[in-house]
């Protein structure tokens, strides 16, 4: 266990190292900070000012090591645009709306294919599993921006009953989390139901039905327990694409999280702010992986973490 939990940090600081060193690099590739902000008029000793005030004139490879050197120091350099602001102190201030929005999208995704497969299995109905699966399917051919466009539609223009943007109201989380959620639901719901139907035919199945038990226990403390651990390793690998969905879902919605800072930053040229975001980014995604790894422990006795 030891051993495990010593080769995932190495991995953890290597994922954020590529990360800080990607981000660095595309970002001066990009362009400069000057033209967004100084006025169109600036003349270049203007620029070239503003450029040696912000450290920009030096070369690559001496911004590069600065900046890790403040990274290990916990500086993680003052925004361009919101001069004297740490650039993390403003990631941090976004991030609890994103993470109310990310979990609640993700938990609801996978209760609902918990629901619908649990549902099929003690049913055993096939025009049920027809439906749902025909329900998921079309849900999953259209694209989230366009769903979330047409949940606006009709529960905030035509009926009037949830806010439409921002995070202003209690039911204004409804929306965006129902729209990530059923993205993910025909995914988990396939897997989840193959994964049961795998278990039920298994050694320990049968042994427990030879023991007298019910079908609903053995299905509920036998057979969901295995059966999830497919589900929760599909839901950490997903997770990088999932945190990059956030993005597009809050700029459909107005949400004021941690995607619609970090895309202003990068259209603004604020270096600091896109790449403080992109390392709280890969230290969650590296931590939700770590997790999922020891749940699967808990839950399957089998998984050997050595």
């Amino acid at each position: 266990m030891l051993g495990f939990l010593l080769r995932r940090l190495a991995q953890a600081v290597f994922t954020i190292f590529a990360v800080v060193s990607i981000t660095f690099l595309f970002g001066r590739l990009a362009g400069g900070p000057a033209a967004q902000m100084l006025p169109e008029n600036a003349t270049q000793d203007q620029v070239d000012a503003l450029n040696a005030e912000l450290g920009l004139d030096r070369p690559l490879l001496t911004q590069y090591l600065d900046y890790l050197g403040g990274v290990l120091t916990g500086d993680f350099q003052n925004s361009y645009q919101q001069s004297g602001t740490s650039s993390m102190q403003l990631v941090l201030e976004r991030f609890p709306h994103s993470l109310q929005l990310g979990a609640t999208g993700l938990v609801l995704g996978l209760v609902l294919a918990l629901a619908a497969v649990l549902l099929l299995q003690m049913t055993e109905s096939r025009w049920l599993r027809s439906i749902l699966l025909s329900i998921g399917s079309i849900r999953a051919s259209i694209p989230d921006f366009f769903f979330g466009l047409l949940l606006v539609l009709l529960f905030s223009v035509q009926l009037g009953w949830l806010p439409s943007l921002g995070n202003s109201a209690p039911g204004a989380v409804i929306m965006p989390a129902v729209t990530i959620a059923t993205a993910q639901f025909v995914v988990y719901m396939r897997l989840f139901d193959s994964s049961m139907t795998v278990e039920s035919g298994a050694d320990y199945v049968r042994t427990a039905y030879a023991r007298g038990e019910t079908r609903t226990r053995v299905l509920f403390a036998e057979t969901l327990p295995n059966a999830v651990v497919p589900v929760l390793t599909l839901a950490g690998m997903n997770l990088g694409s999932f945190l990059g969905g956030l993005v597009l879902i809050e700029n459909v919605f107005a949400w004021p999280g941690l995607g619609q800072l970090i895309v202003g930053s990068v259209y603004t040229r604020d270096f600091p702010v896109v790449q403080s975001g992109l390392i709280l980014v890969a230290l969650l995604f590296v931590c939700a992986n770590l997790l999922v790894d020891l749940l699967q422990a808990a839950l399957d006795p089998r998984v050997r973490l050595s």
